[in-house]
């Protein structure tokens, strides 16, 4: 064994390959309910902070029980509440959107829908002028790069500004709170896609991340998370006997949700990370990519958890990147999902693909909203990590983030809702 594939052994990830299930994968069937959400506990035993109040409630398509009834719908039909507007994040209300998303009407309840991911991402004064207390209840991944948990930060402080209560309605993490993998966001590095100094995969859940957010970065609101029941740390989403619903476009199933922690971050470069194909965030391309080639170097380095498949890739019209070309693909499969760990496989590949194509490689720009970072720093949370990749030194980064886990590991300590 390699000394990489030994030190990534250490720390406890995944999935399924693709179309069919092999070994060390999820079951298809999932098991017998056992989670009740936090959105059932809420309105079987409402908090005495919302009882009387009129609510503002922040949610998606993700947003619901275990018989799929809406948290809206839900939430509504509650004696002694009054829903009185909604907030929509990244992707919109019904979690379709790719791009801005603009403040509009609910045609089913005639509700206001104001976005918190177009000219503003936070509850504006206006927008909370009616409001009491503001209720949370959206899917996250896991994952620091997904702005559902910059969301949840940014509405905590409007909350605590106006001196209301905030709510969050708690929901498992996908890929368990048991592994961490990444470094911890540096000072300077703060984004939308990164808002505080947690760890890229931190192994919380929202309601956990709003009780180390609140006392941490002292945002000093008057937080109430409501626990889910039976959710144990070490649980996989299929085990949990909770309904799938995609919680954005391209997370269309749990195995997308346990590679996109590592594949997110080929956004940052001219390969494409799957958009606009069958399986965003579980495969990878582009037209000069020598995929054969790659998949065999990356299969030779034996990194636990997970193979790679050199396929072709075709994409649609839509595709961010590439668009309606075939790409030569490395397709992502995971053989033990608790032994895989995305964060450090794909920035190997992505280190590969650099030294196999120093002449086509590039990195993406910076965006409007955050000039002078490139997209590998703010996903990375340093200038690190570019360094790393450009020096051929990803191992020994990774070997380095450790440090941050451990640290990491302690903080979050005190915060933990569950065992």
């Amino acid at each position: 064994m390699s000394r990489l594939a030994a030190f990534l052994l250490v720390t406890p990830l995944l999935c399924a390959s693709m179309p069919a299930p092999g070994p060390g994968t999820p079951s298809s069937k999932p098991r017998a309910p056992v989670v009740r959400p936090g959105v059932e506990v809420f309105v079987a035993n409402p908090p005495a902070v919302v009882k009387g109040k009129r609510i503002g409630l922040i949610t998606n398509q993700s947003g619901i029980d275990r018989q799929r009834r809406s948290t809206i719908d839900l939430i509504r039909a509650m004696p002694g509440v009054t829903l009185v507007a909604l907030f929509s994040p990244e992707h919109g209300i019904r979690g379709v959107a790719e791009t801005r998303v603009e403040s509009s009407t609910d045609e089913r309840t005639g509700l206001p829908i104001y976005s918190l991911y177009g000219e503003t991402r936070e509850p504006t004064p206006e927008m909370l002028k009616d409001v009491d207390v503001l209720v949370y209840d959206i899917q996250d991944l896991g994952v620091r790069q997904y702005t559902f948990e910059s969301t949840m930060a940014l509405a905590m402080k409007a909350a605590a500004r106006k001196g209301i209560p905030f709510v969050v309605l708690d929901r498992p993490n996908p890929v368990t709170g048991t592994i961490l993998e990444g470094n911890r966001l540096e000072p300077g590095f703060e984004t939308f896609v990164g808002i505080y100094p947690v760890l890229s995969r931190h192994g919380m859940t929202v309601g956990e991340l709003a009780k180390m957010y609140n006392a941490e970065q002292h945002i000093g609101a008057d937080l109430t998370v409501v626990p889910m029941q039976g959710w144990r740390r070490d649980m996989w989403f299929d085990e949990t006997g909770l309904p799938w619903v995609n919680p954005s476009p391209n997370i269309r199933r749990l195995e997308a949700a346990i590679h996109y922690p590592g594949t997110v971050f080929f956004e940052a470069v001219n390969v494409s990370e799957g958009r606009g194909t069958s399986a965003p965030f579980e495969q990878i391309g582009a037209p000069w990519l020598d995929n054969v080639r790659l998949a065999a170097t990356m299969n030779a380095m034996k990194l636990p958890g997970v193979r790679f498949e050199a396929v072709d890739i075709p994409t649609d019209s839509a595709a961010r990147k590439y668009p309606g070309q075939t790409l030569k693909g490395v397709r992502f499969v995971i053989t033990d999902r608790n032994a895989y760990r995305p964060i450090a496989a794909s920035l190997l590949v992505i280190e590969q693909i650099r030294k196999m194509h120093p002449d086509k490689f590039e990195w993406r720009g910076s965006n409007a909203r955050e000039p002078g970072l490139l997209t590998i720093e703010r996903h990375g949370g340093t200038k690190k990590l570019r360094e790393a990749i450009e020096n051929g030194t990803v191992a020994e980064l990774l070997k380095a983030w450790e440090r941050d886990q451990a640290e990491f590991a302690k903080t979050r300590a005190k915060y933990l809702i569950y065992r």
